[in-house]
Order: C-alpha cells, then sequence, then structure tokens
C-alpha cells in the first residue's frame, strides 16, 4: 500500500457493492484477547481450543470446526490493521492452552506467530502462506502482465485468502489437524469439511465464470490486495509496475507512475479499476475520480471482512459478483 493510502478501517460506499450481506459474522470489532465463536451443533467430545490470528480465516475455521471447537480470533474486526497491531498480554493469554493456531503467515500477522510460539509452543500450526508456497517478504517482482504470476517457486503476496487453492488447502489442512487432534471428532469434522465444500459452490462459480466469460481482460488496481484472485480469474495486470512497487512496499508513488496509471486510465486502457475502499489519501482517490471520468467500472474490494458480512462466503460471491458485472459476465 501506497503511504497516502494506509488503511484507514473504515468502509465508506462498501454497502452498496456487498448489499446481499445482512447479517453480523461471528464477532465484533476486537483489538484485544479476541473473539471467541460460540459452538454450533453437537459433538461427541470436548471442543478443542483453538485461535486464529485474524477474521478472514477465523470465519472459515469457525465454519470447519463447528461444535467440536471453540474459535478465538484475535483480530476479529476492521478497527485494526493486522501488519501494526501490536499485541497487549491478554493477547498472549488468549494463546494459552491452544491446541492448534491458524495464522495467515510471512510478515502479514508475525506477532500471532511469535505468540503462538511462547504462549502455545506445544499447539499444532496452520500457516496459510507457507500452503501457498512461499514466504511473503516482498511481492513486487512479479511478471504484471503475467496472469500466473503467483507461481510457487518465488515469494507470494501476503493477502492468500483471496487464492482459491489456498483456501481450499487450508480448509483441508484446518480438517486435518482437527481430526489428529481429536480422533474421536474426526467423523464430524470429515461432515464439516464436506458442508463448507458445500457452500462454497457459490465462490467456486463465480470464479469459475469469470475465468470463462473474462479471461484476458485487464484491470489495473490502487493496491494490490486483490491480485492473486486476479490472476486466478486470467485477468491482465495493467497496473503500471512502479505505482505498483511503490504500493506494496507501503511508498510514495513517483509523479512519473502517477501521471502513468492516469495516462492508463484516460486511454482506457484497462476494463476495471479494483479499488480497495479500506485505504484512504488523495492518490487513490485521484485516480479513482479519474477511472470514472474515463468510464472505467469501479470495482470496491476490502482486505478484511466488512461490517454486515454473513460469511467468508458472502464477502467473497458480493466482491466478484461486482467484478462480474462490471465485466459483462454473468456470475
Amino acid at each position: 500500500m501506497i503511504g497516502s493510502t494506509r488503511k484507514s478501517r473504515t468502509f465508506v460506499g462498501i454497502a452498496a457493492s456487498l448489499s446481499l450481506m445482512a447479517a453480523a459474522c461471528g464477532g465484533t470489532e476486537n483489538s484485544g484477547a479476541g473473539d471467541r465463536t460460540p459452538a454450533q451443533g453437537d459433538c461427541p467430545v470436548s471442543p478443542l481450543d483453538v485461535v486464529v490470528s485474524v477474521d478472514q480465516w477465523g470465519d472459515i475455521v469457525s465454519q470447519l470446526g463447528g461444535a467440536c471447537t471453540e474459535v478465538t480470533t484475535v483480530l476479529a474486526g476492521s478497527s485494526v490493521d493486522p501488519h501494526d497491531f501490536e499485541p497487549a498480554p491478554s493477547d498472549a493469554v488468549a494463546f494459552e492452552g491452544a491446541q492448534l493456531v491458524v495464522v495467515n503467515g510471512g510478515h502479514y500477522d508475525e506477532w500471532a506467530t511469535k505468540l503462538a510460539e511462547t504462549s502455545a509452543p506445544d499447539a499444532a500450526v496452520v500457516n496459510a502462506v507457507d500452503l501457498a508456497g512461499g514466504h511473503a517478504d516482498d511481492h513486487d517482482d512479479h511478471d504484471h502482465d503475467d496472469p500466473a504470476h503467483d507461481d510457487h517457486d518465488h515469494s507470494v503476496n501476503p493477502h492468500v485468502w483471496y487464492r482459491p487453492d489456498v483456501v481450499t488447502a487450508v480448509a483441508d489442512a484446518v480438517t486435518a489437524k482437527l481430526s489428529e487432534l481429536s480422533a474421536d471428532s474426526a467423523g464430524y469434522f470429515t461432515e464439516r469439511r464436506a458442508e463448507f465444500a458445500a457452500s462454497m459452490q457459490r465462490y467456486d462459480d463465480a470464479v469459475a465464470a469469470i475465468r470463462t466469460g473474462a479471461a484476458g481482460k485487464r484491470y489495473a488496481a490502487v493496491e494490490g490486495v486483490f491480485d492473486d484472485m486476479a490472476a486466478a480469474l486470467g485477468l491482465v495486470n495493467r497496473t503500471p509496475q512502479g505505482y505498483q512497487v511503490a504500493s506494496n512496499n507501503e511508498g510514495e508513488p513517483s509523479p512519473a507512475d502517477l501521471d502513468a496509471f492516469l495516462t492508463l486510465l484516460a486511454d482506457r486502457g484497462v476494463d476495471v479499476l479494483i479499488y480497495n475502499v479500506q485505504t484512504e489519501g488523495s492518490v487513490p482517490e485521484q485516480i479513482r475520480a479519474a477511472a470514472e471520468q474515463a468510464g472505467i467500472p469501479v470495482v470496491e474490494v476490502t482486505e478484511t471482512l466488512p461490517p454486515g458480512a454473513e460469511s467468508f462466503q458472502d464477502w467473497q460471491v458480493g466482491q466478484l459478483d461486482s467484478l462480474a458485472r462490471a465485466l459483462g459476465v454473468g456470475a
């Protein structure tokens, strides 16, 4: 993210693009000891104690664990940027006794990895970035015109919940770990995994529809949170490389880089602009205004579950549907 687009953690305008999301997502905004999601249904044994760093994964883990887990999500809400979060002693306490810890990994939530090592050294750990096949150190070396830029041979974008293959890998890994930790509940966890897969069908269908109908379409983005999903959809990233390098390193784009972006939009060099509404500052606002003036559709996305998101699936499908409409595809 460029310096002028540090996350504001507000969601002005997101309601219009995610109008299907009406119910709370099993937690409240939190920057302390975490939100404990109550278990649902019947469990044959005592539930496992699970701690998840951020709600992008916390919602998924809660769905997979059901009544056989008690899930504490440390950052459940949008008020704190996970990159900048400084845990309090109460957060360390939340990890104590955890049997499974799920982290995003890379430099996204290093505090969670450290707390797991010190406060829950015996806990099993699922690390999403490791499952993605890399370490999210830097991701400004991608071929920006290559939709396959997330090859597992190099560092990955840390926003791996935007990779459908990683969502599947995390779900499989969590189910496997839960089944190992509670063998008597293995059948229950297998059923929950199957139910999760069924609930993800509309997500899978939306991804497939865009990939079929819009592969090769061009996009630009004010920052890279959505890039891996765009790659999975077969879209071509036309964001000027200098601008994207600055954005990924939280720096200011040079005047030349900004001018290249504005010229790209004025020339209608992209089919859609991806705009993270959890940003603020004059630069992204200027870019959005230029896209709108050129008649380029603007699709709003977020980094974390927005207020009113009923589930991970609803959040993602709402955004994908908005993108499909912008690209003229029936999702």
